[in-house]
């Protein structure tokens, strides 16, 4: 029930009707002041009808048509201040699930593109937890989403693994996970003292890679490294391989498509001659340079061109890459692969992006901008503002800077499995039945999977942050554990009713009977199409988790609310018939908005804590 939005319709064809059309705000009003939502509408109203604000107020108060859910309206000043009928407002919140309207247009994200040389590490989750969730709140907002996961197969790093294979004589003995024992290989490598000297063998093998030769051993590496990704709950639509990339002239065809441009030249003379050059000045102002180098004059190519070609590729300006299943994920959803053998039918499959969000640390963000201002220099400026970057910052461990070369590192692996530990340990602690059910394991596993998510997300991106695995797992603080058990609370009250005869769908309710505690509580509930669209907007799913510990806090304080005389206030099954009915409705409608805000970012709620 998206009161607000509601009202903000009201109050702007009344401002209509009193001849200055606006764009109206509709804000919740301070503790401490009177009503429920508020607008200072009467401030734009004024100025552009040159009256006097506060009379203006008092005429908008009576000219606004009040829309279900809203008992008054009252001018206070300036501002306009609306009283919601508690237990109209309440039944509304109730009866609306989370249904946000489709919308128009893919949304392609880039995320999780890990090196396939190594297992992931915590500074590596925090990619894959970013794109993951983005990729679930744009499909919650109403958006097809396409997720594609980059796989560099012909890097230095990839070369070095595989080099160490051979150099070393190592073999796989099928125990270890794939990716660890690789991963391994590359930290031997990099600590051999004799490493320079093993340069033309490293070399050869980034030769091997290039041409295909060695793609089925990388595959096994990107394999083990979807395995952990699965496990924490990331899904993908598709695997870009760098090789197909490169094969499919995609460069040549973006640099065609910038020749054209005015912004772009071949100098003469000067420092840039004979190079091929792209002028971002108008796109990126404030540069020292503005002049970009995409080809050189000996004609190879700038990095960043290969990242513009792939960007014109995912927003459908060209086409040239064919494709076929590569797995099928734990859901049963396969994942499709680049591939030249690929079926030329499945062309048009992928990318044709409305919007791309390149999910990618800080340090590229000036590449980035690049790319971004590259659309603009083609002239496509439409899709240069739905280029966007999901900048973030690097995670540390325990003080120290993640280095995988070093092995500096916590693999996502080992850190799921001491998450779930830590956080079982704690729990059964306080429940030693926990630990005698069926289903511990699973309880253990969502615990884990959750304090991991959440310490990833909790954050804003711009901030660098040290990863602690005690802290991310405890029950107590800005947790996933602490969400988690909010909202098992919630179900064991459902649980408890049912077991009682008490419907708990409202059949029965006596909506008027409930006071200001429960609406405090639906109010919280109802922010929740909000908080998905602000995430939408911001590209960033921080808000959505900060939104899922604001329920739980909500939620607890109700729970635990006492009355004047010190007893409790909200004790649902011990309250007058009617009121229970209702109350247990609303306990249904928070349990289900936990189950819908968690799976914003992946989280799942354990059967029982």
């Amino acid at each position: 029930m998206d009161l607000k939005a509601r009202l903000k319709t009201a109050v702007e064809a009344a401002a209509a009707q009193m001849g200055a059309p606006l764009d109206a705000a509709i804000q919740e009003t301070p503790a401490n002041k009177p009503g429920d939502y508020g607008t200072p509408a009467a401030f734009q109203i004024a100025k552009a009808l040159g009256q006097n604000p506060a009379q203006v107020a008092q005429t908008l108060a009576q000219t606004v048509q009040l829309p279900d859910g809203i008992e008054r309206v009252e001018a206070a000043g300036p501002f306009l201040n609306f009283f919601v009928d508690v237990g109209g407002f309440v039944r509304g919140v109730v009866q609306t699930p989370l249904n946000l309207p489709a919308q128009e247009g893919k949304v392609v994200i880039e995320h999780t593109s890990v090196n396939p040389n190594k297992e992931l590490h915590v500074g590596h989750l925090r990619n894959v937890v970013l794109g993951d969730s983005m990729a679930r709140i744009f499909r919650a907002a109403g958006y097809e989403v396409e997720v594609q996961n980059y796989i560099d197969d012909t890097g230095r790093q990839a070369a070095e693994s595989l080099f160490a294979m051979d150099h070393y004589g190592r073999v796989w003995n099928g125990e270890q996970k794939y990716d660890h024992w690789l991963g391994e290989g590359y930290v031997q490598l990099n600590a051999d003292p004799a490493k320079a000297d093993m340069e033309s063998g490293i070399r050869e093998v980034m030769h091997k890679l290039e041409e295909g030769l060695l793609r089925p051993l990388v595959e096994q590496t990107v394999k083990a490294q979807l395995d952990t990704c699965f496990r924490i709950g990331a899904t993908y639509d598709l695997l870009v391989w760098e090789s197909d990339v490169v094969g499919s002239g995609f460069l040549n065809r973006a640099m065609d498509i910038l020749e054209g441009s005015r912004y772009t030249s071949y100098p003469t003379e000067g420092k840039f001659a004979g190079a091929f050059i792209m002028d971002v000045s108008e796109f990126m102002p404030g540069l020292e340079e503005s002049n970009v180098v995409l080809r050189r004059s000996d004609g190879t190519a700038m990095y960043v061109a290969k990242d513009i070609g792939f960007q014109f590729w995912k927003f459908g300006l060209f086409e040239g890459m064919t494709f076929k299943p590569f797995m099928t994920d734990p859901a049963g959803h396969t994942i499709w692969t680049s591939d030249p053998t690929g079926d030329s039918a499945q062309a048009t499959r992928f990318g044709h992006a409305h919007e791309v969000i390149n999910v990618i640390d800080s340090r590229q963000k000036h590449p980035q901008m690049l790319v971004r201002s590259s659309l603009g220099v083609a002239g496509e400026t439409e899709k240069e503002a739905r280029s966007i970057h999901l900048s973030y910052e690097f995670v540390n461990l325990n003080g120290q800077t993640i280095s995988g070369r070093k092995g500096i590192t916590l693999a996502v692996d080992s850190a799921l499995e001491q998450a779930a530990a830590r956080g079982f340990a704690e729990l059964s602690a306080k429940n030693p039945d926990l630990a005698t059910r069926a289903d511990a394991q699973e309880i253990a596993r969502r615990i884990g999977v959750g304090a991991l998510r959440f310490a990833m997300l909790r954050n804003e991106p711009s901030r660098a942050f040290d990863f602690d695995l005690e802290k991310a797992s405890s029950l107590q603080g800005d947790t996933a554990p602490y969400i988690q058990y909010a909202a098992v609370r919630a179900a064991n009250i459902l649980r408890k009713a049912q077991d009682a005869g008490h419907p708990v769908d409202g059949t029965g309710a006596a909506w008027d009977a409930l006071p200001d505690v429960d609406l405090i509580l639906a109010k919280q509930v109802a922010k929740l199409p909000e908080v998905v669209e602000q995430a939408v907007r911001a590209h960033s799913p921080h808000g959505v988790a900060q939104y899922a510990l604001d329920l739980a806090t909500s939620f607890n304080a109700w729970y635990n609310a006492k009355d004047k005389q010190g007893k409790p206030a909200t004790n649902v099954l011990a309250s007058p018939e009617g009121l229970r009915e209702a109350r247990l409705a609303l306990v249904a409608r928070v349990r289900t908005a936990f189950e819908d805000t968690l799976g914003l970012i992946g989280i799942e709620i354990p059967p029982a804590m």
